[in-house]
């Protein structure tokens, strides 16, 4: 059986990439083909200790979000993923990305989608007095966290909860759920 491939794009600290290396790098059938960062980051020092190749294709100030787009999508081709994972790569794509890799590029993100799109997502459910938070894993479209949602997980705001305890207990929750999510649509990918 082929490996299925996964390509990440990470530009932060990492703890779901990390996650995502832990839990599936090499297992079931499933490898990390290459990690893509546009920063300098510690996704990319992640990547390069699990001895995973990595891309650096930082945005310049000049580029418009097509052409920046066009260059990703011909570094990310020759590696044919089967998916493409968002870990904390903060950029909106255009339909050129889009459409090269349509249904294949998912992301996670930290509210219960379709509220708090965008930054800030905790403390906007702080000041709302929210009941309930948590966190989606959807299919990428061309807007600000849209496209279709694959599942959610919630929790509770308890009395004392702050955006920082809130932001904790998201995280902690996404390590092992979205890596559960990615395995699933691996599983699932294979069987048709």
């Amino acid at each position: 059986m082929n490996n299925y491939k996964l390509v990440i794009l990470s530009s932060g600290y990492g703890s779901n990439l990390q996650s995502i290396i832990d839990k599936l790098h090499l297992q079931d059938g499933i490898e990390v083909c290459v990690i893509v960062s546009d920063k300098a980051s510690q996704s990319i020092t992640r990547g390069l200790l699990a001895n995973i190749p990595c891309l650096f294709l930082p945005k310049r100030k000049s580029q418009s979000r097509e052409e920046y787009d066009k260059l990703l999508k011909a570094l990310i081709i020759p590696f044919a993923p089967d998916l493409i994972v968002l870990a904390g790569f903060m950029r909106i794509f255009s339909p050129v990305f889009i459409r090269a890799f349509e249904g294949k590029i998912i992301n996670i993100h930290p509210s219960l989608l379709p509220k708090y799109k965008g930054l800030n997502t905790h403390q906007r459910v702080i000041d709302a007095k929210d009941k309930m938070h948590g966190t989606t894993i959807h299919y990428v479209d061309e807007t600000l966290d849209g496209g279709e949602i694959i599942a959610q997980k919630r929790i509770d705001v308890l009395p004392f909860d702050t955006a920082e305890t809130l932001e904790q207990t998201i995280k902690s929750i996404e390590h092992t759920f979205y890596p559960e999510i990615i395995r699933k649509l691996c599983l699932k990918a294979t069987l048709l």
